[in-house]
């Protein structure tokens, strides 16, 4: 490398870091940022997710720059969360006019949620659907550490995680348990260089079905053969 491309190259790294800065610093005028995501899991491992993150503006120079980060746009949210294992159902960015905050609302259904790891936007997540020996499963997800550096807040900034879990949950590190949804709720401070949640269940059996449903099939089954054959004889 030349002398003169090199110079070129440390120009572009120092123009680099100054955007980031820039960047960083426009974000904590901006306010709180959060975000909350949702899952619906089935006892093959897909299942369903339901992602809304938010974030109130201070002034209109830092939600200029918000916007041509692409985080609140349509089109970029869509090629952040495609892979060929998962479904976009659907995405919206919307203001709330009740608290002048921004949202983008994000839903999609996946094959199996492992294959969230392939996804640009998931592939520091660390997915993990993973059979123990009784066919316990150990269901595991990574929420990767974020700066909190530069002055910002970071009790104004939250992650919230809900996992509805499709059996008998045997142990798991939440925060929050009601019925079979699990939750996780976090400050960014309380991330620090990573956090793990994690649960333990067995599935219901898929091939499980309850007696009444057949003695339900049956009867209809049975009322329907009546009323033909009473047809018959009229």
């Amino acid at each position: 490398m030349s002398i003169s491309t090199f110079s070129v190259f440390n120009l572009k790294i120092r123009f680099t870091i100054i955007l980031i800065i820039l960047v960083l610093f426009l974000l904590i005028l901006s306010g709180c940022l959060n975000y909350s995501q949702e899952v619906v899991l089935y006892p093959d491992g897909s299942g369903k997710m339901r992602i809304d993150y938010w974030m109130k503006f201070g002034n209109e120079e830092s939600e200029k720059v918000v916007d041509n980060l692409g985080i609140f746009n349509p089109d970029s949210i869509r090629s952040g969360f495609q892979s060929n294992y998962s479904q976009i159902e659907n995405v919206t960015v919307h203001r709330d006019t009740t608290d002048s905050t921004t949202h983008a609302l994000i839903e999609l259904s996946f094959n199996h949620i492992d294959s969230l790891n392939k996804t640009k936007i998931f592939f520091e997540y660390n997915f993990s659907f993973l059979e123990k020996t009784g066919g316990q499963i150990i269901l595991s997800q990574l929420i990767p550490p974020i700066a909190t550096g530069f002055g910002i807040d970071a009790s104004k900034f939250s992650v919230t995680y809900k996992y509805t879990i499709p059996g008998e949950i045997i142990s798991h590190n939440a925060n929050y348990v009601s019925g079979k949804t699990l939750t996780w709720k976090y400050n960014l401070s309380e991330i620090g260089g990573g956090k793990t949640i994690s649960v333990t269940f067995q599935p219901y059996k898929l091939k499980e079905t309850p007696l009444w449903i057949y003695i339900l099939s049956g009867a209809v089954l049975l009322l329907v053969l009546f009323f033909l054959l009473k047809k018959r004889k009229s």
